[in-house]
């Protein structure tokens, strides 16, 4: 596999993957996955349902810490640290932040969703929270929905609505890395094209891993994709690559709908 490896591109690169395998108790989930994964762009994840996309999502922040029983070898570095090396999982959190499937806004106003992590982290000042909070919603495309009505709960806005305060709660947190799972599955036509507008823009400022089980999708928001199958990365190139000129017969299989 390519693993891009030139000078220039090695600069750019947010995320180095090596060797990594993922055990839940006996069974293997994840097989010797490498990947680089360039800042400031969008890479997707494609691949039929349980093939490890979001299992290998979630250890680039380390959310599988949370599941008993769960091994791990292999090295994530993002920014030259090693990510499972270091016992700072609160500040991986804070530079990798997640949006969920289904949005996940706790049962409050909207403003307080957005200030939560910025108070967490020990920020008092109203004036700087307020600044935050709009700075947060404006990068979200959701500001002027919602400016009228910050001191709202969260719940009564619209699935689309909520996913993107969802995405402002995670950029007030000052990330360099979103990560996405599956983030428009649970959203309408004219939300899904918001949330990907949304990803277009956002692509600039941060580095942005999404797993899709929408492969118009991926061809749309992402630069490169990875296509994922049984725990391994099958191909990995740069995006209209995959959906047009796969290497592997299994990629053009799969994105020419023969399965998954």
């Amino acid at each position: 596999m390519d693993r891009n490896k030139g000078n220039e591109q090695q600069i750019q690169n947010k995320i180095s993957v090596n060797d990594l395998n993922l055990f839940y108790g006996e069974k293997q989930a994840l097989f010797s996955i490498s990947i680089d994964i360039q800042e400031k762009g969008v890479t997707a994840l494609i691949g039929p349902s349980g093939c490890g996309k979001s299992t290998f999502l979630r250890t680039l922040n380390r959310m599988n810490d949370l599941i008993d029983g769960v091994k791990i070898s292999g090295d994530i570095v993002i920014d030259n640290e090693n990510i499972y090396r270091s016992n700072d999982v609160i500040k991986l959190r804070t530079k990798v932040g997640m949006v969920f499937q289904k949005p996940n806004l706790f049962p409050m106003s909207i403003y307080d969703n957005v200030a939560y992590g910025p108070r967490m982290q020990g920020i008092k000042s109203k004036k700087v929270l307020n600044q935050l909070v709009e700075d947060s919603l404006k990068s979200a495309a959701i500001w002027d929905e919602v400016k009228d009505r910050l001191k709202s709960s969260a719940l009564g806005l619209s699935g689309g609505q909520q996913q993107r305060v969802c995405i402002a709660r995670a950029i007030a947190m000052k990330p360099e890395v979103i990560l996405m799972d599956e983030p428009t599955s649970a959203l309408d036509p004219i939300s899904t094209l918001k949330v990907e507008e949304l990803i277009a823009n956002m692509k600039k400022d941060y580095t942005i891993v999404i797993v899709t089980h929408n492969m118009q999708q991926a061809a749309r928001v992402s630069d490169k994709t990875a296509f994922f199958l049984n725990g391994e990365i099958i191909e990995y190139a740069n995006t209209e690559t995959i959906f047009s000129m796969p290497k592997d017969q299994r990629t053009e299989d799969y994105v020419t709908g023969r399965f998954g």
